[in-house]
């Protein structure tokens, strides 16, 4: 069943990726989403075609690059977050001071998911539910830090957003994504997490759509007084 799904998965990334980039209006932080659709669409697209390839170095070199590209890809939510608060017409959010921090915190992010995740982790093949894939050997140690703060990162800006623009979407997205992540649900799949991240990722391109749209409508309004 796992195999199925992820090779939807993958479909739905890519047609995401497409929505997106059709429906670009304007270059903002918002489009460092696109970083994090590539990401899964190699992570979903690796875990489908593991069967396929078969046991060995060269599916293990392509999993430990799943992980490298979590840790690289993945904070860039953090600068997202930013960028769509500016869309949602904070003030603040334009200064100096704030994109500053949104990198630094970005440069953050990335260190503790490499400390705590990638660096030095060792592989092994698993097989369930249909799809081989390499994952980590040993059991994770504490929580999941970089995912933890990104996901608070993604709550506050959705908030901030919900109240300004009037646009809940990518609030609702990050609160299922974190209760989807956090729930055991009894189905016997591995993809299930990986189901709400794409509800999750779907949420905030179409928040990215929605709030460039909004801006690009009152640039032009601007220019026809």
């Amino acid at each position: 069943m796992d195999l199925i799904l992820f090779l939807l998965l993958t479909a739905a990334y890519i047609g995401l990726l497409v929505w997106a980039a059709a429906s670009q209006k304007e270059w903002t932080l918002m489009a460092f989403a696109y970083f994090v659709v590539l990401g899964l669409v190699y992570d979903n697209g690796i875990i489908a075609l593991g069967k396929f390839i078969g046991e060995g170095a060269l599916l293990e070199n392509l999993n430990a690059l799943r992980f490298w590209i979590h840790a690289f890809f993945t904070p860039a939510l953090a600068l997202y977050s930013l960028g769509a608060v500016r869309q949602a017409g904070v003030k603040w959010a334009n200064k100096s001071w704030a994109l500053y921090a949104a990198w630094a915190f970005f440069v953050l992010l990335v260190i503790i998911e490499i400390w705590q995740v990638t660096w030095g982790t060792e592989l092994e093949p698993v097989r369930e539910y249909g799809v081989l894939k390499y994952t980590s050997a040993e059991e994770a140690s504490g929580p999941p830090w970089m995912i933890v703060l990104v996901s608070a990162a993604l709550l506050a800006a959705g908030a901030i957003v919900w109240k300004k623009a009037s646009w809940a979407w990518m609030f609702v997205g990050a609160v299922i994504m974190g209760i989807g992540s956090s729930v055991t649900i009894p189905v016997d799949s591995a993809a299930v997490t990986n189901i709400f991240e794409l509800i999750l990722l779907t949420s905030l391109v179409w928040t990215k759509i929605h709030l460039e749209k909004k801006q690009t409508e009152k640039k032009r309004g601007r220019n026809d007084e």
